[in-house]
């Protein structure tokens, strides 16, 4: 159960940090081509995209990283984890733009950090 445990874990941190990655990518994508190109707005800048992104975040961190700070005691991970939420969901806030691309590559950027460590941290234990 322990193994299984883990291995699942594993999982879900792989995917989280691969869903950050890919909002990264999309933050970016969104400006250059709508800023520059003026283009895919309606499709990249929907606002359901971030909240579903948001969603699949936060539980995906719960299940990995916020477990994990549970059981182990790594609150700096839930304290790395928490803040990179934080950010993503003062995105949501500020409108579309440089501001919400800056907070949510922010955001995604720690979340995929704590998803790393935990990773790291996990195949030691």
């Amino acid at each position: 159960m322990n193994e299984a445990f883990h291995s699942v874990r594993d999982r879900l941190d792989r995917a989280g940090v691969l869903i950050s990655g890919l909002c990264a990518v999309h933050c970016v994508a969104g400006i250059v081509l709508v800023g520059l190109l003026g283009v895919g707005g309606g499709i990249l800048l929907n606002p359901e995209i971030h909240r579903v992104g948001l969603a699949l975040a936060v539980l995906i961190g719960a299940l990995t990283i916020g477990l994990n700070a549970i059981r182990h005691g790594r609150l700096s991970l839930l304290a790395l984890g928490g803040a990179g939420l934080s950010l993503m969901t003062a995105g949501l806030f500020v409108g579309h733009g440089t501001h919400e691309a800056l907070l949510t590559i922010g955001g995604v950027s720690l979340v995929a950090l704590a998803h790393i460590i935990n990773i790291r941290r996990g195949c030691c234990h």
